[in-house]
């Protein structure tokens, strides 16, 4: 959704929910930009404690949340049946696109990125508030399992029968870095698209046909599986968003390289693309 379209749909007789999904790696600051300055009527999503289960080594950073937990945290939000919701941050949707698609998991399907987030909306001149907001408890009933996931014993397949991306940067990707998790490299048979690569330069998703050829030059093929992960399920979620829009269904590895990186014999390869495949020592 444009700024402009927003712009319009909050001056509606029913405006949509508006969340409030900053986030960024390493930083625990999200709240405190939220209350600063954010848009009209948004409520602040958290990401570690609402659209994730506690991190645990064998499902990874950022598992999943519980499912009744996360219909509790969705009507905390003040979701009632038949509301439509726009989600939106400061990042080009990298942490907004989580909030979209666990909604989506969870069988809402009115719910939308906000194309440029914050930067579009400040760079339109629209108006933004600061200070908490906090929604009446909705009424939202949510179901689970609506959007295709690949587990730790699928990921070999999608990448033996059809195309597996990892939307790490190109150095954590190839193993020369590893900032977070406790080994370097990729899932062997992975390609790299860093999740960067969706957006224009003012932060926008490219266009649907541009996305569509260059997921077609990784090997994206009508009929094969598609699959992303990064690394810890976060950034591959804009990658399924990337997908979604250009028309090509794709699941979301939640543990993605966190969970991987943390099971014992589970392989690594190093290097760009068709790199070897190895078991390194685990990290004392």
């Amino acid at each position: 959704m444009s700024v402009q379209e927003l712009a319009q749909a909050l001056g509606s007789d029913r405006p949509p929910v508006l969340l409030d999904v900053r986030w960024v790696l390493g930083a625990s600051d999200g709240r405190g930009k939220y209350l600063r300055e954010h848009l009209p009527g948004a409520v602040y999503v958290d990401m570690d404690t609402e659209l994730s289960a506690p991190a645990v080594p064998a499902e990874g950073r950022h598992p999943l949340p519980d499912p009744a937990a996360f219909a509790d945290a969705a009507r905390s939000w003040g979701l009632n049946q038949g509301d439509a919701v726009v989600v939106y941050d400061d990042a080009g949707g990298t942490a907004a696109a989580r909030a979209w698609w666990l909604l989506r998991h969870a069988g809402w399907n009115e719910v939308r990125l906000l194309d440029g987030g914050l930067g579009a909306w400040r760079a339109a001149g629209l108006a933004l508030e600061s200070g908490p907001v906090k929604a009446t408890e909705g009424t939202a009933q949510l179901s689970w399992g609506h959007m295709p996931v690949a587990g730790l014993a699928d990921v070999d397949g999608v990448a033996a029968a059809g195309t597996l991306i990892d939307a790490r940067a190109p150095e954590r990707y190839r193993g020369e870095t590893e900032p977070v998790d406790p080994r370097a490299g990729h899932i062997p048979g992975a390609v790299n698209r860093p999740s960067t690569a969706n957006l224009a330069p003012e932060g926008t998703f490219r266009a649907p046909d541009e996305l569509r050829s260059e997921f077609q030059a990784l090997g994206v093929r009508p009929g094969a599986p598609v699959a992303a992960y990064c690394g810890s399920g976060i950034f591959a979620a804009h990658e399924v968003a990337a997908l979604a829009y250009a028309g090509i269904p794709a699941a979301l590895y939640p543990g993605s390289w966190s969970q991987w990186s943390n099971t014992p014999g589970a392989p690594v390869a190093t290097g760009p693309g068709a790199g070897r495949a190895e078991v390194p020592p685990e990290k004392g």
